[in-house]
């Protein structure tokens, strides 16, 4: 114990000395002059120092610099205070301690007159722990009061004890009305999910806390969705004493949730898009009932096309339709026109209005917001538009409605536009853009079955002498304008009632209602006079001939199908009369067909005798690499030559022989794969066209395991090409063995995707894995916007199906260029190679790696030691 404050103590001083030493308080003891005289246990525990550190030092040596002019003037009041006086009052403040921390301290100081000598005894209690918890409190009240988030406090059993602000603004009920009861009886409503409710509750009860989100209601009535949070507080025992309820309003995301839900659940039930707008806006304008709302669509060549706004006058749509965008056509056709959203305040005095202000006026509505509708490559495809019966703008909730809705009207626009383009491609051929094969037997179909009179039809089948010479000499691309100009050259010689349809390669067919012989003979005639005068196709000047064939319904025929044989055989034997003729089908035509007949005996017989040949067309990666290659079939026959597989492939289908091509072609392309893995030649798959005849075997996945089995290979170096025909099939048969097939872990492909008339709805749930562009399209994707289009369209279509893409006929170096651009993954074509035997097909395989190892080594070397790379050309590859 420290000596006394006073020299000798006295027995009673020496007593109290030994209180204080036992005090739980500090107790700190100091003269007049304020030197420290005496400085217990405790005071040595709260400051850290020990006593002989603090005692003969001034008493400011205790508290923070700050402090110590405050502590002077305290001591200085409490030295005029009477002696007698009782220890009453304290005050707090911060301490230093010795190791630089700090705590909080309150004293009270008293004044005693001892052995002649004043002293002043200060107690001091470590209040550190009531402070912060008092700072804290303060600081979770104003945090409570100041928050946007409501806030609510209850009992163990629920009863409200306490209310924010925010809960007062959000609910309407003031603190005092709020404070006793519980929130069901405060909050909930007719429509409150009342098991949500008590799942809430029960969770709270479990765990301490929960969360869910409920449909309350306000003290006006009205509906609010809430997210509430609830945490348990809890004592030192551990038993619940309040329950913290923290709640967000999240009325507006819940309406912008079930409107997207809404939206999106028509697209995928397949809703037409003019139904799927109009419920957009029909439910846009129930969330948000001060405004009218509409969507309109741009097409290809900038124009306005009125898709939803059931609220607008009938007027608007008829009004509006086909205008041009621009930046005086309204606020919707400036905004497609700029790129950005559009604001007319006052429909009547806006300039951009000029010539439509009269329709929004007549009908009340006075100012006009319209936002662009962009695709993902960011083309204006559409504007949505808000008007207003008042002269305003948009608030934040309109900002919002229109955020979430132009990415639900390009989703919807988007699978318009594909569809419309696909269904387009179903029924159009792409090169001519006339009817495909399947519409001309939809239009023969219609005026046959119109035809109760039974008035004379004429069927023609036109094919263009020499094409495939033109094609082999001149290139596709120029075999493609000879065709555009022949479709030209033909729909001026017929009627507005015939149709031109082409049915693929150089074929062509027009069917002529109420037309005899001696119509149709005028008209071939016409037909073939129309083709004499030579082309100019590029720099040359092209000769053009062609041989039509001649049926008459009903005379020959009473059906679609004999119609279109018949005229096929009568082009046949117009081709073996010279070309540059035609011929009415007649019973002589058996002639014709016994021939056939006997090419089809020199088929069979080739197949047996496997004189049949495989060549392979690779196929590249966009990166290079190679990414597999098709088998394709070909056949030279000692007397007929070399017959080409448009030839010899429909005269394999005609004569039940295909089903034989297909599992001859499977069979040796496995085992010429196999042969390549084994001499080390990497070829990852290999691609093999297959008929739908082959699909309706029930042992087709059987056969193909065997085979892979036999070979040694593994299941996905397969890839079996089908036609649209075989995936679209109702066929249940084909449809199980193409499952049987993916389960097997063959591959399937796709085969000519967009000549047929595929449903994207049903595409999406086949085993498909592949799609293959068909080569028609690449012919004017250089130089045709529409050709871009569709190109793009079905790109897209395979990308949004999780599908590889491969585009085949790629004969320009600019043509895959624009592909890749796309994303399409794989190109096929003469860009790299023909179909080749495969011993040209390895020496092709060998070049093109050593080729791409020189690229690859060049990049590296450049990027490596630019120093000595810089001026050189990189090496690339040549096409």
């Amino acid at each position: 114990m420290s000596a006394s404050p006073v020299g000798q103590p006295s027995e009673e001083a020496m007593a109290l000395f030994s209180a204080f030493e036992r005090a739980v308080d500090a107790v700190v003891i100091t003269g007049i002059d304020n030197e420290i005289r005496h400085f217990n246990a405790a005071a040595e525990r709260m400051w850290g120092y020990h006593r002989d550190e603090v005692v003969g030092q001034q008493v400011g040596v205790l508290v923070p610099l700050d402090v110590r002019e405050h502590l002077d003037g305290v001591i200085a009041a409490k030295s005029a205070t009477d002696p007698q006086a009782a220890v009453k009052g304290r005050r707090e403040f911060r301490i230093s301690r010795k190791d630089g921390s700090e705590t909080w301290g309150a004293f009270s100081i008293t004044r005693v007159d001892y052995a002649g000598k004043t002293l002043y005894i200060s107690f001091i209690r470590d209040v550190t722990d009531d402070v912060r918890l008092r700072e804290q409190n303060a600081l979770m009240a104003l945090v409570a009061e100041k928050t946007d988030r409501v806030v609510m406090v209850s009992k163990r059993d629920m009863t409200i004890v306490y209310v924010n602000n925010a809960f007062t603004e959000l609910f309407g009920y003031t603190l005092a009305e709020a404070i006793g009861k519980h929130p069901r009886d405060l909050l909930t409503g007719e429509y409150t999910d009342n098991e949500a409710l008590q799942r809430f509750q029960a969770q709270i009860d479990a765990e301490g806390h929960g969360q869910e989100d409920l449909l309350v209601y306000a003290k006006g009535g009205h509906e609010i969705w809430i997210s509430g949070t609830v945490n348990a507080g809890r004592n030192e025992a551990g038993e619940v004493e309040h329950l913290v309820a923290v709640l967000d309003d999240i009325t507006e995301s819940k309406q912008i949730n079930s409107l997207q839900h809404h939206v999106l659940e028509n697209l995928a039930n397949d809703m037409p898009v003019v139904d799927v707008i109009g419920d957009l806006c029909h439910r846009v304008e129930a969330i948000a009932p001060d405004i009218v709302s509409s969507v309109l669509h741009v097409d290809a060549e900038g124009r306005l096309h009125p898709l939803g706004g059931p609220s607008l006058p009938p007027a608007f749509a008829p009004t509006i339709d086909g205008i041009a965008i621009g930046p005086d056509e309204g606020a919707c056709g400036a905004a497609a026109f700029l790129g950005h959203a559009v604001l007319a305040t006052d429909i009547a005095t806006d300039p951009r209005w000029q010539l439509y202000r009269s329709l929004p006026l007549q009908a009340g509505l006075h100012a006009c917001w319209s936002t662009p509708i962009k695709a993902r490559d960011g083309r204006v495809i559409g504007a949505f538009a808000f008007y207003f019966h008042e002269l305003r703008g948009p608030t934040r909730w309109h900002q919002t409605i229109v955020d979430a809705c132009v990415h639900l009207c390009a989703l919807a626009i988007e699978r318009h536009e594909a569809r419309s383009e696909i269904a387009r491609l179903a029924y159009f051929d792409a090169l001519t853009g006339l009817p495909n094969r399947a519409q001309l037997r939809q239009i023969l179909t219609a005026l046959i079955d119109r035809n109760r009179s039974r008035d004379r039809i004429a069927v023609m089948f036109l094919d263009i002498d020499h094409f495939k010479d033109v094609n082999d000499t001149l290139g596709h691309s120029i075999g493609d304008e000879l065709l555009v100009k022949v479709t030209q050259r033909l729909c001026k010689q017929i009627r507005p009632a015939d149709t031109l349809s082409r049915q693929g390669g150089d074929e062509f067919v027009i069917v002529l209602p109420n037309c005899d012989v001696e119509g149709a003979a005028l008209i071939a005639g016409h037909l073939l006079e129309t083709l004499l005068p030579p082309m100019q196709l590029g720099a040359k000047l092209v000769p053009v001939s062609a041989s039509i064939g001649v049926s008459i319904y009903p005379d020959n025929a009473g059906d679609i199908d004999g119609l279109l044989k018949q005229a096929d055989a009568a082009m046949y034997q117009a081709k073996q009369a010279g070309r540059s003729t035609y011929r009415f089908f007649s019973a002589e035509m058996n002639r014709v067909s016994e021939e056939r007949l006997a090419f089809s005996t020199a088929l069979r017989k080739a197949i047996a005798q496997d004189a049949l040949r495989l060549h392979y067309q690779p196929q590249v990666r966009a990166d290079g690499r190679l990414y597999g290659v098709e088998a394709l079939a070909r056949w030279y026959d000692p007397v007929l030559g070399e017959v080409p597989p448009s030839k010899f492939i429909p005269l394999a289908e005609e004569y039940g022989l295909i089903e034989l091509i297909g599992t001859w072609s499977l069979r040796e392309a496995c085992r010429q794969i196999a042969g390549w893995r084994r001499s080390g030649i990497d070829v990852p798959c290999v691609s093999v066209n297959l008929s739908p005849i082959n699909f309706q075997n029930g042992d087709l996945a059987t056969l193909v395991g065997d085979i892979i089995a036999e070979n040694g290979l593994s299941p996905d170096m397969l890839m079996l090409e089908i036609t649209e025909g075989v995936v679209m099939s109702e066929h249940s048969t084909a449809v199980e063995t193409m499952e049987k097939i993916r389960k097997s872990g063959v591959r399937l492909s796709m085969d000519d995707f967009g000549t047929g008339y595929s449903s994207l709805s049903r595409l999406a749930h086949l085993p498909i894995r592949e799609l293959k562009i068909d080569r028609s399209f690449m012919r004017d994707i250089e130089s045709e916007a529409s050709a871009l289009a569709i190109t793009r369209a079905i790109v897209r279509v395979g990308q949004s199906l999780d599908m590889i893409v491969v585009a085949e006929g790629v004969e320009t170096e600019g043509q895959r260029r624009i592909l890749v651009e796309l994303g399409c993954d794989v190109i096929q074509g003469f860009v790299y190679s023909p179909a080749l035997p495969v011993p040209d097909f390895e020496r092709w395989l060998a070049n093109h790696e050593t080729s791409r190892a020189a690229i690859v080594l060049s990049d590296v070397l450049r990027q490596a030691h630019p120093e000595r790379t810089r001026g050189v050309v990189p090496v690339r590859r040549v096409p």
